[in-house]
């Protein structure tokens, strides 16, 4: 039975499934501890944009330009990522993406140009690229495939988790030791984790190991055979669709522009908007339990939370943008608790992803689903920059970009869900019939 099959029915096991349990969990979190050093590092701008602006005496749109290069990095880097992660498996693609990122974040700390800031930003982006795809790869290698959604939306719990840290702490060090030691002192965790990833990390339990790929799986014909085969399953460009409309939202907000608006746009202290950026993250933890949970047991709930999702993003962020003068605190409090939605509805796209792929094109299906999400947030923060630039900080027009986007979204995800059920409940069917040749 196939193992891509049943993971569409979250109650039904596997023959042949990991058992999971405690060794699973110690091995798992050290990936996705790999993953937490990873976001601290990629949010670590959100909360120096200002500083950087005069650090390196740019403007608005050069500011986004240095997330803009990362998350083009990040998102050009998905494909081949996930076809690396199927070929070499977690560890040796982790070990590269750690190596990656923390020098990214050293050079950062020690960068006195522009130039020599977005090739480390670059690094970094391409470092960070290689860390969530193989979380996912490692959790469906050691939990069984019934508990996916759930282990999935942990893993990004703890990401936000690592969002939190840079809000909270980093904010507080960069603003009291200074640019240099604060970057260069975060880039320390980077050293610890790929310590005990060396140490303790593997990439299956024993006796689950993967069937050795023949030479037929192998070369560039095979390469472009496996992104096709991916890329034809409407549940992976729908899951594309989904990852795409939900999260660029809360990633602008965080990445990048959220602080500037909360105290240009807002008139708030820096403090104050500090803690309604830590208000997202949080938030964003409560909604990836609450996510998990509803989906691990009503899986035809994936469509209603996305959607619904973003409309409530949409009204959310319209209305203090809109608002004539200063929005009400209570009004930025509500739009930040519901911008926290925006990461756990985004993990549905592996969702839809995972039960349409077999295990060997896992990999290939995360990188493209994790591509939607990224490329949005790159377009919506270079717009936004752009905005800014020719309307003279007029942030009610450069924030309406993000509407455009998510039309595109939603429209795409209406137009392919149809197909992506059918062919789900069509591999269901032939999974419960082979299942019944299968002895457990």
């Amino acid at each position: 039975m196939s193992s891509a099959a049943s993971a569409s029915s979250p109650s039904m096991s596997l023959p042949g499934d990991p058992p999971g349990g405690r060794r699973a969990v110690a091995v798992w979190s050290i990936g996705v501890a790999v993953y937490f050093v990873a976001v601290i590092f990629r949010t670590s701008l959100g909360v120096a944009g200002l500083d950087a602006v005069e650090r390196f005496h740019i403007n608005a749109s050069a500011l986004s330009t240095f997330s803009i290069l990362q998350l083009l990095v990040y998102a050009g880097m998905q494909i081949p990522v996930g076809l690396m992660v199927d070929r070499l498996g977690t560890k040796k693609v982790l070990t590269l993406g750690v190596i990656l990122f923390t020098i990214g974040q050293l050079g950062f700390a020690f960068s006195s140009s522009y130039s020599m800031a977005l090739v480390s930003r670059a690094l970094l982006g391409c470092g960070d690229a290689m860390t969530f795809i193989s979380v996912l790869r490692l959790g469906t290698r050691w939990f069984p495939a019934r508990r996916g959604p759930l282990v999935a939306q942990l893993a990004g719990l703890v990401g936000m988790a690592g969002n939190l840290v840079s809000t909270l702490v980093l904010a507080r060090l960069l603003h009291g030791i200074g640019w240099t030691a604060a970057f260069a002192g975060s880039a320390v965790a980077g050293v610890v984790v790929l310590v005990l990833m060396l140490l303790f990390l593997k990439d299956h339990p024993e006796g689950y190991e993967p069937a050795p790929l023949s030479g037929a799986h192998k070369g560039a014909a095979y390469l472009r055979g496996q992104i096709a085969a991916t890329w034809r399953e409407p549940g992976t460009r729908l899951g594309l669709w989904v990852h795409f409309s939900t999260q660029f939202p809360a990633m602008v907000f965080l990445l990048l522009w959220g602080l500037p608006f909360l105290v240009e746009a807002q008139g708030l202290s820096r403090g104050t908007a500090g803690e309604l950026l830590t208000l997202v993250v949080l938030s964003n933890m409560m909604f990836g339990l609450v996510y998990g949970q509803i989906v691990a047991r009503h899986h035809a709930a994936r469509l209603p939370l996305a959607l619904g999702t973003v409309a409530a993003t949409a009204v959310m962020w319209a209305m203090p943008v809109a608002w004539p003068g200063q929005a009400p605190m209570w009004l930025l409090v509500v739009m930040c608790v519901v911008l926290g939605a925006c990461g756990p509805a985004s993990m549905l796209g592996f969702d839809f992803a995972r039960p349409a792929n077999p295990p060997e094109r896992q990999g290939t299906a995360s990188g493209i689903v994790n591509m939607g999400g990224f490329v949005a947030s790159m377009t919506t923060l270079l717009a936004v920059g752009v905005l800014l630039d020719a309307t003279g900080d007029n942030y009610r027009v450069a924030f309406s970009a993000v509407f455009v986007l998510e039309a595109l979204g939603v429209s795409q995800i209406l137009r392919l869900r149809g197909r992506a059920a059918r062919a789900e409940r069509e591999r269901l069917v032939a999974s419960r019939v082979a299942s019944v040749h299968v002895p457990v």
